[in-house]
């Protein structure tokens, strides 16, 4: 006999030797190296391709008390050795039987320890195959323990979704289709491991008033507002509109709002931050913690209802747009906040599809003092000039022009004196100087103008507008977007508002403006293109020095460093610069041309 087969009998007759050693014991009197014994026996004989044998000692009657108290240790190296035969091996089909009269003869509570353990401790791509492979054996083991299990069930599923969470979310159609980690799969299984205990609490959810039922209740709660943060915050759903049906992620989302529809969750979760829930709700201790993790949860609720319209036809269609707007403000705020393009997406939307709802001009101006109607521009703001991603820093400018026209007049009024004084950026004011303009048109076109753009309150806007930041010291290449359009503002109202009447007060702070804008622009001006064309000078004389145009150095333009290039290229910037400085020196003079006829008018 080979050494070979001296070793493998050794294994069996191991397993026989303990189990034989065990027979004659009655269950509390096994001792801890009884169960240390069967466990290192049973891993042998397993991993040595005897599991013909071990499944006949597990199926052998004699052995039931043993199986029951020591067959969970046997959980480990099962999942090992059923993980790594191929589907067809026989030794594979004799491991998932083993498995299968483990689940029916263990201690429930045990195995259940036995199975946990072993999803926390895989990694990588077998993550998801282990998941697969013990949700079944997992659900039977929790409905063994009847009434007293919603622990356990939401340790379960909590332990689940931590495994999940591991593995990134597949982001193209093509990850997506391919789902090569599984993520897709696991999650839409784990909706089917987590129905027979839905069922359980709908079934009971009127006649029952025992505890367990709305600990199990919470336990579900707490699974959907998990799944909701992760993986499905993170999953770009939009991508996938045309291909609706085929997105198991968007499934997976659909049957998260079914849970909670079922439970009855969906509206008092939705509104949980309106104070809804503590009428409902006995366990303080949950409700802090809900209140503390799940904001990124009910903000990804919120995307799913009023974006993908998932659950909508339950929704009560009681509620005005502007309510809609107020209670998703916190979501949208949440959203915007994040940095990752599926959540900004998100954050995107939810604000776009609630301000489509409402018409132009209809949002009071008060809603500006609710929590979120300040901050959201100037989040949209911060994804217009911060986002490396350019379409949505498209999308976010689109939106805020929706935002901006939802309001009355003084809400308008308000917001751009709120953008002018936080943006920090030349472009956003002078998006939003061409705004005021276009309210300023509207308001002298109407037979009631408003007040909010004439007279008084407009003077006192202008005041931020028709200035220069740092007076003549200030970087006009930097700040070219935001002068322009004061500018061109300043000649519109130059032209359109008749010194007689005077609506928007212009003529009466005709020098105010000189003094704070148009000379210290002229002086500026001076100074900007002297430095300008002596440093074109130099970089022309340099370059005859040199006799070598392709030498290369560095420039800094609007107080930004920028990269090495040739003295061509340099050249070639330098010129660019003095040729806006041009561009609002001349309709700076056309705008001072203007005034002088309209003050000769007059006098």
């Amino acid at each position: 006999m080979s050494e070979e087969q001296n070793q493998d009998m050794m294994a069996t007759e191991e397993l026989q030797a303990i189990i034989q050693r065990c027979q004659i014991l009655e269950e509390e009197d096994f001792k801890g190296e009884d169960f240390n014994l069967f466990q290192v026996a049973g891993q042998k004989c397993l991993e040595e391709g005897y599991a013909a044998e071990v499944l006949e000692v597990i199926q052998n009657e004699k052995n039931k008390v043993i199986v029951k108290s020591m067959g969970w240790n046997l959980v480990c190296p099962l999942v090992r050795c059923i993980l790594s035969y191929k589907q067809e091996d026989e030794k594979r089909e004799h491991c998932l039987k083993i498995l299968d009269q483990l689940v029916q003869l263990c201690n429930p509570k045990e195995f259940l320890l036995g199975l946990l353990e072993q999803i926390e401790q895989t990694s990588g791509e077998q993550i998801s195959q282990t998941i697969l492979l013990l949700l079944q054996p997992l659900q039977t083991v929790l409905l063994k323990l009847h009434s007293k299990k919603s622990y356990s069930v939401g340790l379960s599923l909590s332990t689940i979704l931590n495994q999940l969470s591991l593995l990134p979310v597949p982001y193209t159609k093509t990850q997506i289709r391919e789902d090569k980690l599984g993520l897709c799969q696991c999650c839409n299984a784990v909706v089917d491991f987590a129905k027979p205990f839905v069922d359980e609490v709908v079934k009971n959810m009127e006649a029952s008033t025992e505890n367990d039922d709305k600990e199990l209740k919470e336990e579900l709660l707490k699974f959907c507002l998990k799944s909701l943060k992760y993986p499905l915050l993170i999953a770009q759903l939009d991508q996938l509109h045309e291909d609706i049906e085929e997105d198991p992620l968007r499934h997976f989302a659909a049957e998260i709002l079914g849970i909670l529809l079922d439970i009855k969750e969906l509206l008092p979760t939705l509104f949980s931050h309106r104070g809804s829930r503590n009428q409902n709700w006995d366990n303080q201790d949950f409700l802090d913690v809900e209140r503390k993790h799940s904001a990124d949860s009910l903000a990804c609720l919120s995307y799913l209802v009023f974006v993908q319209y998932l659950g909508i036809d339950c929704f009560p269609m009681v509620f005005s747009p502007s309510y809609l707007l107020q209670c998703n403000m916190t979501h949208i705020e949440i959203l915007l906040k994040r940095t990752e393009e599926s959540v900004l997406t998100k954050g995107l939307d939810l604000l776009g599809n609630c301000l489509l709802r409402m018409g132009d001009s209809s949002l009071h101006h008060q809603y500006l003092e609710f929590k979120g109607f300040i901050t959201a521009p100037q989040d949209l703001v911060k994804v217009m000039t911060l986002c490396p991603i350019e379409h949505l820093r498209k999308k976010s400018l689109k939106i805020l022009q929706l935002y901006i026209d939802k309001f009355d007049a003084e809400g308008k009024y308000t917001l751009f004196r709120c953008l002018l004084k936080t943006s920090n950026h030349a472009g956003v004011e002078g998006y939003v100087i061409q705004n005021i303009k276009n309210q300023i048109d509207l308001s002298l076109k109407k037979a009631n103008d408003s007040k909010w753009f004439t007279g008084p309150q407009l003077v006192s806007l202008l005041g931020l507008v028709l200035l220069l930041p740092e007076g003549a010291e200030t970087d006009l290449l930097q700040n070219s977007d935001r002068i322009m359009a004061s500018l061109n503002l300043l000649r519109y109202l130059v032209i359109k508002d008749n010194e007689y009447d005077n609506q928007t007060g212009i003529w009466t702070e005709l020098n105010k403006i000189e003094q704070n804008f148009l000379r210290p622009l002229h002086t500026g001006l001076n100074m900007s293109k002297a430095h300008y064309e002596a440093e074109i000078k130099s970089k022309k004389e340099n370059r005859q020095e040199s006799h070598n145009s392709k030498a290369v150095c560095s420039v800094t333009v609007g107080g930004e460093k920028m990269p090495n290039m040739t003295t061509e290229m340099q050249l070639q910037v330098l010129r660019s610069a003095l040729f806006t400085f041009d561009l609002i020196e001349s309709v700076l003079a056309r705008v001072e041309e203007l005034i002088e006829v309209k003050i000769k008018t007059i006098t």
